[in-house]
This record gives structure tokens, C-alpha cells and sequence, in this order.
């Protein structure tokens, strides 16, 4: 017998979440799709067993330090530490969510921002459904770097497989007038590569459960909307076919938990 793991109040969304900028949106959608919501509605989509929730990939790339760890930790974990050493190759947490009733999950992969471990971090992009490049906003040389990034993530999926999200960390560090001026450049950017821009701050926790939010909905509905037009049901398993996963990508799963560590 499997029993479905507790899913916390503050996970449940009913209401499709906002975007931040709606200059530099995917969709200015206020809803949920009519599919989606029947979808929602129906008693079987609300009750699946463990082994047929739905569940997508999200990978985070980006340059060494500019807070890809503390995002992810503050979202997952809500905390936020100031010392933390470089990821070596990749981590990854999961994080479940109610989607309008319906339990969703998201693998959350971090990978790490040094040259040394790309080949390794690669192998893992494949698949997902969200790929969010990171940037800090204190520094806008890893602006210009995220286009390499998201180039390397494309690579390995297939074209318009996945929603692209531009994140600008560290927003608490600028002066109102430099904020401006670097939400600017960076929506600029979001819409060149097509992506959606968030400006968030792991150390107080601004907006990094909205971002996160708006990206587990358009992951979710896209998994629905997916599995209505093909029949086939988009799910990850539990702990056994994630391992089959990794397998797959080249890695053990008792290697990727030997690389796991805490870092920026």
C-alpha cells in the first residue's frame, strides 16, 4: 500500500499566480485554462495514487555565486544562509503542491555555475519542463552570461518543450534607481531570449514564492493539457523511477547524494 506524502496548506494553489512583469511575461493569463479546470474538477484527477502523481523537471543554471542554492533553499526550505560552498556537479529537491486539488510535484534541479562540472550538470537538463537562468542583479556581467546558459539547457530538450524564466537574485543589494535600471535590462533580455523575468531576494523572501508559484502552475497546466491531447499520463513515479532517471543521465542515485552540498 502507498500513501500519499502530506501536502503543507501554504502549497495549495487555487487562483493561477501573477506574473511580475508584465513586460517580460510568458502570458498574461488570469486563469486557469477551461481543459485544466474541468480536468481539476473531476474526482479521479484529485485522488491518483502516489505512483501516477504528476510530476515535472525544473532545472536552475547559471554562474558560480549568483544564488541559484539560496533560492532554491529559501523556497524549499525557508531558510537563508550567507556561507555556502559551490554545488559540486548537481542537487535537487522535490516540492510538492495542490494544484486547484490535484497533487502536483516539482524536481527542482541545482547544477553547479563552474566550467569543471558543465559536462556533468549537462546530463541532467535533459527533460525538463522549466528552465530558469539565474542571475545577480548586483552584477550584470552574469546578465550577459545567461543566454550561453539557457542555450546549453535548450540543447538538451526539445524545442518549445520548456518555459523559460530570467531570475535576477539579490535585488535587496540595489538603490531603488539602480533596481530600475536593472529590471530594465533585464526584461529587455527576457524578451529576446522569450522568457519570463522575476526579480526576487532570498534573504527576505521577496517574491520567491510567487516566482515559484507561477512556475509550478504553468508546469502543472502544461502537464495536464499534454497528457489530455495524447492520452498519455505525464508522471514521475516515486523514489524508484526518479533513480531510473538518473540512471539514465549517467549518475547513480546514491553518487548524485554524495554531491550534495550547500552552496550559492
Amino acid at each position: 500500500m502507498t500513501f500519499a506524502p502530506v501536502i503543507s496548506k501554504d502549497r495549495a494553489i487555487w487562483d493561477f499566480p501573477k506574473c511580475y512583469c508584465p513586460e517580460a511575461s510568458l502570458q498574461l493569463k488570469q486563469d486557469w485554462n477551461p481543459q485544466t479546470e474541468a480536468f481539476c474538477k473531476n474526482r479521479a484527477s484529485r485522488h491518483q495514487p502516489w505512483d501516477r502523481q504528476k510530476m515535472s523537471k525544473v532545472v536552475v543554471v547559471g554562474d558560480l555565486n549568483v544564488g541559484k542554492t539560496c533560492l532554491i533553499n529559501r523556497f524549499c526550505k525557508d531558510v537563508f544562509e550567507r556561507d555556502y560552498k559551490a554545488t559540486i556537479g548537481v542537487d535537487f529537491e522535490i516540492e510538492r503542491f495542490e494544484m486547484s486539488g490535484v497533487p502536483f510535484s516539482l524536481q527542482i534541479w541545482d547544477t553547479a555555475g563552474q566550467e569543471k562540472f558543465k559536462c556533468i550538470a549537462s546530463a541532467y537538463y535533459r527533460g525538463a519542463r522549466v528552465i530558469v537562468t539565474v542571475f545577480d542583479m548586483a552584477d550584470i556581467k552574469s546578465l550577459d552570461h545567461t543566454r550561453q546558459w539557457l542555450e546549453e539547457a535548450l540543447r538538451e530538450n526539445k524545442p518549445g518543450s520548456c518555459f523559460i524564466f530570467l531570475v535576477g537574485t539579490k535585488s535587496d543589494l540595489l538603490s531603488s534607481e539602480e533596481r530600475r535600471r536593472t529590471e530594465r535590462d533585464a526584461s529587455q533580455m527576457a524578451i529576446e531570449i522569450n522568457a519570463e523575468f522575476w526579480a526576487v531576494s532570498s534573504k527576505t523572501g521577496e517574491n520567491v514564492q510567487g516566482f515559484f508559484f507561477r512556475a509550478a502552475a504553468l508546469a502543472f497546466e502544461r502537464c495536464v493539457l499534454s497528457e489530455l491531447e495524447d492520452g498519455t499520463p505525464l508522471a514521475i513515479g516515486p523514489s524508484h523511477t526518479l533513480r531510473e532517471q538518473i540512471r539514465r543521465d549517467g549518475t547513480d542515485l546514491e553518487e548524485a547524494h554524495d554531491l550534495k552540498t550547500s552552496c550559492c
